[in-house]
């Protein structure tokens, strides 16, 4: 790929493979947390692929709300191919390298993931405000045409950051050992191998991170502070209670993805070890992906609905969107 060169004078280090040191602190729990990560796997894919389906297939679930929800389900399934997978090799294969494009591909894919879902949560938290706060104007206001103009701008949103620190960070000359003290190729740990000045690319990380995650973090806040103040204004106390539950399983999902992350990316490196980093990052790596689907599920009757009519061949004709 021709974007990926290094420096004149850095062949060599560029020609050497990265090594994922993932989980080396524990190897006698490798067996054991490669049949643990590859369930994991088995079930986000098969909970996030549920949800595409059922919203393609069933008449009922074609709603704004679910679109979203379609969009969430296939960014978890893409980040879930992006890093499991090479987490699995690597816990059965220690030692096995990683080829410079690969890795840079694949934080490429990581950067690009995490910044959709922060953008189009925050679409799904604005959804969520229009249809309580504006329900008579909800229709024309989430048009077809506007949700999928959203979901292309939160899918779109994330390839020039992920494009600019990717070639950026690549561009540095990589020296000594090679040992990445992660699972996946990720930011922090890559920049400990180079052997350059980072200061302004760790400054211009910091401010995209700080725009990436807490911008959509408080208009999420800023939709709910509306969602909240028209709900308490209702008057019926079935109301409030239907709206709020139609908010409860994505204000579940925001707590758990800006919980994990806000921890891996705001917090100073020097708070944590590269050991307690790998814990927390597979929480929205891996545990998040999985539970999506499950908070989804569990708490909506719609799509409960709609895998009955699945299950049993119940299925009432509708338009697909």
């Amino acid at each position: 790929m021709p974007w990926f060169r290094a420096p004149l004078g850095a062949n060599q280090s560029w020609a050497r493979d990265f090594v994922l040191l993932g989980f080396a602190h524990v190897p006698t729990l490798r067996p054991l947390l490669s049949a643990l990560f590859l369930a994991m796997f088995t079930l986000t894919l098969l909970g996030n692929g549920l949800i595409v389906l059922l919203s393609l297939w069933d008449p009922v679930l074609q709603a704004p709300m679910y679109f979203f929800l379609r969009q969430l389900a296939l960014v978890e399934i893409c980040f879930s191919l992006d890093i499991v997978p090479q987490l699995l090799a690597t816990l059965l294969w220690p030692g096995r390298g990683l080829s410079p494009v690969s890795c840079a591909l694949q934080l490429l894919l990581v950067l690009a993931c995490v910044t959709t879902e922060c953008f189009l949560l925050t679409v799904m938290a604005w959804d969520r405000y229009v249809a309580i706060c504006r329900p008579l104007r909800y229709g024309t206001i989430m048009s077809p045409r506007l949700c999928h103009l959203l979901a292309a701008t939160c899918w779109l949103a994330g390839v020039p950051v992920s494009l600019v620190f990717t070639i950026w960070l690549f561009s540095f000359p990589f020296c000594g050992p090679r040992g990445i003290r992660h699972f996946f190729c990720d930011i922090a740990p890559l920049l400990s191998l180079a052997c350059a000045d980072t200061r302004i690319f760790e400054a211009n990380v910091l401010v995209a991170t700080v725009l990436v995650i807490m911008t959509p973090f408080c208009l999420i806040a800023a939709s709910y502070v509306g969602v909240l103040a028209t709900v308490l204004r209702m008057s019926s106390a079935t109301g409030r209670h239907k709206a709020l539950s139609t908010c409860a399983s994505h204000l579940i999902v925001v707590v758990l993805f800006y919980g994990t992350t806000g921890v891996i990316h705001l917090r100073p490196k020097a708070s944590y070890s590269p050991e307690s980093k790998q814990v927390v990052s597979l929480s929205y790596t891996l545990v998040t992906p999985m539970l999506n689907p499950l908070i989804y599920s569990l708490r909506n009757k719609e799509v409960k609905a709609a895998l009955g009519r699945a299950c049993w061949g119940r299925h009432g004709s509708g338009p697909r969107e």
